[in-house]
């Protein structure tokens, strides 16, 4: 996978190793708890290769994963929409402000399926030629990366094949550092998606009809490979979303079958192209700067990674994470993961993807670190950023949302485990999130369908250094 324009630079790739047999523990399984952590400094030297690690890991990853537990939904089920052109994503790259990749589906093969480009308001037409990508459940997909684009200018394009197009969409370049934008963020959403999601998802959307771009953590689905379930999500995002705002989507544990990513992952959402040289995490892991925020999706689904390869897996981005928080020009660090660092709910825990990233999270001072997985709402940090003042912490926040109606039972023990504490905690809540940026400060609310705020928090940086202030 070459780098992508402004990317770091790769390491060799490193080649795969062979499986061997072994039996597997599924996550839920895992019943483990540690003691409060020292501060970051004691811990740069630690590598994730260590006995503690490699002990966690042996004790519930020494075999390959189940398979998905249910049936794939009947084929008639699966076919491809009606619509010519389908399942349009707009992916961020790694320089939103003047490019940008688009994916899509269409029901028949084509020899030569193209993009069409020009600024909104008029000017010359260009034309990219597209790359097939496969095909997945009856569907051709396809994809197009558009190039030399101009910052905060309106384009509009349109899908086709030289002989039929679809209609023209519109959207819009990344502006400069420091402009202010919204965006929404999206726990799982998974399953009952048409009855118990969509509602929400259309809240969010007419509550904040200016927002920019969407980050989902994972689990947008319930089984890997079904084709209905990826077109109920699509549906209760809609077109007029997933076509004109760059989707910032990181995957689910149901993302995969096994140690297989789903066939309509990377076919959908391809990524930035400049994540860790692991053909395992490739469309996985990646980041995007947009507007003076950079956006980071790691894939913390360690129990889908093949057991023998679990190890590397997290430390090749581990490593890779550091670099790209290093070299971050951007006033503000998002990061986005599904399995979280502090479990949430009732028998998890997240002492494996502790181990993998929180020293490389709090020793750059990330933002937001926003998560899924855990089917219930909590907010919190590490006990050594209070401050003395009760409502004033310092540090990354952590969150763990949900959007779907799936639901299990928050606790704060894992935070406890971890050294840390949940500041709120809501079970059976429903919720998107809205984060508005400026210059100085990120505004955070986490909202219900009918619109009650149930958290809220600003990060300020300014003279006074960095800080999360609660309402």
């Amino acid at each position: 996978m070459p780098d992508a324009p402004g990317s770091l630079p790769a390491k060799p790739r490193r080649a795969r190793r062979p499986p061997g047999p072994a039996p597997f523990r599924r996550p839920e399984e895992f019943t483990m708890s540690t003691n409060a952590r020292p501060r970051p400094a004691a811990h740069r030297a630690r590598r994730l290769a260590l006995p503690a690690t490699a002990a966690l890991l042996l004790a519930g990853l020494a075999g390959a994963p189940a398979r998905a537990q249910d049936a794939a939904q009947p084929a008639a089920e699966n076919a491809a929409q009606n619509e010519t052109f389908d399942r349009i994503v707009l992916s961020p790259t790694a320089t939103p402000d003047t490019a940008a990749t688009l994916t899509w589906r269409t029901p028949a093969a084509s020899a030569a399926p193209v993009v069409e480009y020009q600024p909104a308001d008029g000017g010359p037409t260009t034309t990219v030629a597209a790359t097939p990508t496969g095909q997945v459940a009856g569907g051709h997909h396809h994809r197009a990366d558009l190039t030399g684009l101009s910052p905060d200018t309106a384009y509009r394009y349109r899908l086709g094949d030289r002989a039929a197009f679809s209609d023209w969409i519109t959207f819009r370049t990344a502006g400069a550092a420091g402009d202010p934008f919204t965006f929404l963020y999206f726990g799982d959403i998974q399953n009952d998606i048409t009855t118990g999601a969509a509602p929400l998802v259309a809240a969010a959307q007419a509550d904040v009809p200016h927002a920019e771009l969407t980050v989902h953590a994972g689990d947008l689905i319930n089984n890997a490979n079904a084709d209905a379930e990826w077109a109920e999500w699509f549906a209760a995002f809609g077109t007029q979303h997933t076509a004109t705002h760059p989707q910032i989507a990181t995957p689910g544990n149901h993302e995969y079958d096994g140690w297989e990513l789903s066939d309509h992952w990377t076919r959908q959402f391809p990524g930035a192209g400049n994540g860790p040289d692991d053909e395992d995490l490739d469309g996985t892991v990646y980041y995007t700067d947009y507007q003076g925020v950079r956006f980071v999706s790691l894939n913390s689904n360690y129990t889908n990674a093949p057991w023998f390869d679990v190890v590397d897996w997290l430390e090749d981005q581990r490593v890779w994470l550091d670099r790209v928080l290093s070299g971050n020009p951007n006033r503000w660090t998002v990061v986005t993961l599904h399995q979280p660092v502090m479990a949430n709910s009732e028998g998890r825990t997240g002492a494996v993807v502790r181990e993998a990233f929180l020293d490389v999270l709090e020793e750059h001072d990330v933002d937001l670190v926003l998560q899924g997985h855990d089917h219930s709402y909590g907010r919190g940090n590490l006990l050594d950023r209070r401050t003395d003042d009760p409502a004033v912490t310092t540090g990354p926040a952590y969150v763990v949302s949900v959007a779907g109606p799936k639901m299990y039972e928050p606790t704060p023990a894992d935070w406890t485990a971890a050294g840390a504490e949940a500041r709120v905690q809501h079970g059976d809540t429903q919720t998107y999130q809205v984060v508005d940026v400026t210059a100085d400060r990120l505004r955070y609310e986490a909202r219900t369908g009918d619109g009650a705020v149930v958290d809220a928090f600003t990060v300020l940086r300014d003279a006074d250094g960095k800080r999360v202030v609660e309402d």
